[in-house]
């Protein structure tokens, strides 16, 4: 069965080369193989959490779509669709909205980092967050869910937002599905360790806020060559030998290399090439792989016609999956249609059923850096312990085990394990008592 890949791009901006790099070609290199179903989306809905400039979000929504089919993905072998055009995902957003618990989203590391910016700053806490900031997580786990995806690239910082989302389609399937047919499948990170960032033309990372980035297809050639050109180096002059590692020059040329050609390049470095010459060899050796590519960008951006009729393609393709399931799931919380109700049987009293209680429970993960942890729940989904850190999953094992075993009394000898805040002995003792 081939695994379901799924990549949402947020349109706030322009790509750069960075991008490229990190995102676009390791991503479309991975949808042509055959054991991989891709799914590829325009993050249009989430852009509207920082961006509500409507001139500069259809310009980026337009830029980044003629990107990735100039940088070679295939509409015929992947779904490619815009976000805003699958309705029922916001209603799916609203499903996930009404039995994911307060408590998740207040952990969410977006989130606090704009607490302690506007305490910081002297403003009230909450002064910088928007109902779309602070519910960003649920949108996300609502494009993965939709689809079932198995796997989502993302990047270390991101990793948080794949958990919840497994939190969230478990409170789900407990709350609505047959036990033999739970409605999502558990999607997990895909994270590329190997994966370095481009340095930009100051030899930090390249980032539009450091504005030090190379541009992929914007300004043509000409742009490419004088953005090159302001790639800080020493002052050592042609003839005198370089330290390949003191400018960013050298990981650039990496990045579009073979391992041969980079050996040569940085030993043409230590032998006295100079810096003009390197910037030159960079720009040729960029534009040799980026330059072919340029043609199909310009022609999308000058026909948009030709790209909505692509994207609107790519919207039907992936609303023949969605709008059964969401039919599904609104079947299964309730929202049915009055037909259903056959003969007097809306006249019916409700047959009372004997519902069994809900436990708190314990749920082991594995961290980014390679640590085990747990989080202990309550019947409601709250946090009450966490614990993370261990060596191995043994560990983690044993240390729940001696908590289902004395309960609170077992935590004196557990320094890992963390009481949520707020959470009491007495929410503590019934979570522990439920579990009997």
């Amino acid at each position: 069965m081939k695994k379901r890949v799924l990549t949402g791009i947020n349109t706030t901006g322009t790509l750069h080369l960075g991008n490229y790099v990190g995102a676009l070609r390791p991503s479309i290199q991975q949808s042509r193989s055959d054991e991989v179903e891709s799914f590829y989306f325009l993050a249009d809905l989430h852009a509207l959490i920082k961006c509500q400039d409507p001139v500069r979000l259809q310009r980026s929504r337009l830029q980044i779509a003629t990107t990735w089919l100039a940088a070679g993905l295939d509409p015929e072998h992947v779904t490619f669709y815009r976000q805003s055009d699958i309705q029922e995902i916001p209603l799916l957003n609203w499903l996930l909205d009404c039995s994911c618990s307060k408590g998740l989203m207040n952990r969410a590391h977006a989130y606090k980092a704009v607490l302690e910016a506007s305490v910081e700053s002297g403003e009230d806490p909450d002064a910088r967050v928007s109902m779309g900031l602070f519910c960003y997580p649920i949108l996300m786990a609502a494009d993965i869910l939709m689809f079932n995806a198995d796997l989502v690239p993302v990047g270390k910082d991101q990793a948080q937002h794949l958990e919840m989302a497994r939190d969230i389609a478990t409170r789900f399937n407990n709350l609505y599905a047959p036990k033999d047919h739970p409605f999502f499948r558990m999607p997990y990170a895909l994270i590329d360790e190997k994966q370095e960032l481009l340095p930009g033309t100051d030899g930090r990372k390249m980032s539009k806020s450091y504005d030090n980035v190379i541009p992929l297809f914007e300004g043509g050639s000409s742009a490419l060559s004088d953005m090159i050109s302001r790639i800080v180096t020493d002052d050592k002059k042609p003839g005198e030998a370089k330290d390949p590692d003191s400018t960013s020059l050298t990981q650039l040329f990496k990045a579009f290399s073979t391992d041969e050609e980079y050996a040569q390049f940085r030993a043409e470095l230590t032998d006295g090439l100079g810096w003009g010459e390197a910037k030159k060899k960079l720009f040729n050796q960029i534009e040799a792989e980026i330059g072919p590519m340029r043609p199909k960008y310009e022609e999308y951006i000058n026909e948009p016609q030709k790209l909505e009729e692509i994207l609107l393609a790519g919207a039907e393709k992936a609303r023949k999956i969605s709008a059964p399931f969401l039919e599904e799931l609104r079947n299964a919380v309730g929202l049915r249609p009055f037909t259903a109700f056959k003969g007097s049987a809306h006249n019916a009293p409700v047959k009372e059923t004997k519902k069994k209680s809900a436990a708190a429970s314990f749920k082991q993960y594995r961290n980014p850096d390679g640590t085990f942890g747990f989080k202990f729940t309550d019947a409601a989904g709250t946090v009450l312990l966490e614990s993370t850190g261990w060596a191995s999953g043994a560990e983690a094992g044993r240390a729940i085990g001696q908590l289902k075993k004395n309960g609170i009394a077992a935590l004196a000898a557990l320094p890992l394990v963390e009481r949520a805040a707020g959470i009491t002995d007495q929410q503590l003792a019934d979570a522990f008592a439920s579990l009997a």
